[in-house]
């Protein structure tokens, strides 16, 4: 691995853009250490061992959470991506891209990202029935079979993105910001209804409008648009800290246990105004940042890193749970959280769950390098290319947002979760993961052309 990022590196072309991989590698892995940090294990009085989150054991930290969701760069960096990708297909294809350029697209952005996670599935999935049939459950096996798929609500959302982004592109650049504001006065209306109305299930529609709205800012930073990211930084900051006081609001922008209200399922407008302040922040350090990354071990870290991110990003919770089930295994007593033990022990346990993340990067990273996408013919008529594809990735994506509500729990037993108003099991939503990608892959794999 070490070879390939050395090459790769090198060959860099002048004209890529490193900080858009920096930011990439820089917020999944705050993601993950978040996690890390935020989980607190503790065993009851009756010997089980439960998961409790630490900032709730810790109101006051909850502040932290609006420099540690990061969420809004991730799909913001994604916006930019998606749109370079998309011109630079629709170039190629010219006249004879057709009703395939959607399907080629599709399956070009989404190799790395289904393809480790339907390994993920699998694999979480046979183990999941093999204790299940062995009759081995209870105590932190039951919150690891739940709590590993919870991370899949990202991958749903961000299939969302990519589906949408040759429409939305196409606004975009015929209304430029006007297509962002719309999107962001969507975001706010929703809310209103919700709040101020009480509309029923209205509040479901922020899951399309809030991302979708930062995705928008990355497609206005592919035309170096965000020029001035100071402003859009200060208005953003300034509408979250207006909207936690005296909305409705809560201050932790991830999800919390127990709350009425959550910033994240599904996001509020102070969700989005936290998004806004966090692009605006990271787009102003471009300048430094871009300086660092000159230097050949830096970007050859970063590299390497991109190469098996999603990876890492699928299997840190594995690590992690590991890293307590193999504690309690040891019987080794665990500190009650946010105590100073507890913190004492923190660098330790994240330098373990680091250590045996990487053992798991190691096994299943070969999954997530792409295949050579090639435009021509598609894998199906041409006509049938675009109904494939839209049709593979809607069953993705309420699969992996299935999953990451039910868990791979109750197998055998049919447990269920409500996705919006809809109950699913697991084995339903990873047959529509499975079927969806089947069909993404037939659709996108494009073969040359006929002389």
């Amino acid at each position: 691995m070490a070879s390939s990022a050395h090459a790769l590196a090198e060959a860099t072309p002048a004209s890529r853009d490193q900080y858009v991989d920096l930011l990439r590698v820089a917020s999944l892995g705050t993601v993950v250490l978040g996690h890390w940090l935020m989980a607190a294990v503790s065993v009851r009085g009756d010997g089980r061992a439960e998961v409790g989150n630490l900032l709730a054991v810790e109101p006051r930290l909850q502040l932290l959470t609006w420099a540690l969701q990061v969420m809004p760069v991730f799909f913001f960096v994604g916006g930019f991506s998606h749109a370079l990708s998309y011109r630079s297909l629709r170039r190629k294809a010219g006249e004879n891209g057709g009703g395939a350029l959607y399907s080629v697209f599709l399956r070009a952005r989404l190799q790395r990202l289904l393809r480790p996670t339907v390994v993920f599935i699998g694999v979480w999935g046979a183990l999941a029935l093999a204790l299940q049939l062995a009759g081995r459950e209870g105590g932190l096996l039951d919150v690891s079979l739940r709590l590993v798929a919870q991370p899949l609500w990202f991958i749903g959302i961000y299939l969302a993105m990519v589906a949408f982004t040759p429409p939305l592109l196409r606004l975009h650049e015929r209304y430029g910001w006007g297509a962002f504001g719309g999107l962001v006065a969507a975001a706010g209306l929703v809310d209103v209804l919700r709040f101020g109305f009480g509309v029923p299930y209205v509040e479901f529609l922020n899951f399309a409008f809030v991302w979708l709205a930062v995705h928008q800012l990355g497609f206005l930073r592919a035309e170096g648009k965000l020029r001035r990211p100071y402003l859009l930084a200060g208005a953003g900051l300034a509408g979250a800290v207006l909207l936690v006081a005296y909305g409705p609001y809560p201050l932790s922008m991830v999800g919390m246990p127990g709350e009425k209200i959550s910033n994240m399922a599904p996001p509020t407008f102070a969700l989005l105004c936290h998004g806004l302040w966090l692009v605006g922040g990271v787009e102003s350090l471009r300048g430094p940042a871009q300086r660092w990354l000159r230097r050949p071990r830096v970007w050859r870290a970063v590299v390497a890193a991109n190469g098996v991110s999603m990876t890492a990003f699928l299997w840190h919770l594995t690590a992690m749970l590991g890293v307590y089930g193999a504690l309690l295994a040891l019987g080794v007593r665990l500190p009650e959280p946010a105590t100073g033990v507890w913190w004492a022990q923190v660098p330790v346990r994240v330098v373990v769950a680091g250590v045996v993340t990487a053992l798991l990067v190691t096994v299943f990273r070969r999954f997530e390098q792409p295949s050579a996408v090639v435009l021509g013919e598609p894998g199906v008529s041409p006509a049938g290319a675009r109904p494939a594809a839209a049709l593979g990735v809607t069953l993705c994506l309420f699969g992996v947002l299935g999953l990451s509500m039910v868990g791979f729990g109750g197998l055998l037993e049919g447990r269920t979760a409500v996705l919006i108003a809809v109950r699913v099991t697991a084995p339903v939503a990873v047959a529509m993961t499975l079927a969806g990608w089947l069909l993404v892959e037939r659709a996108g794999r494009g073969r040359p052309a006929a002389a």
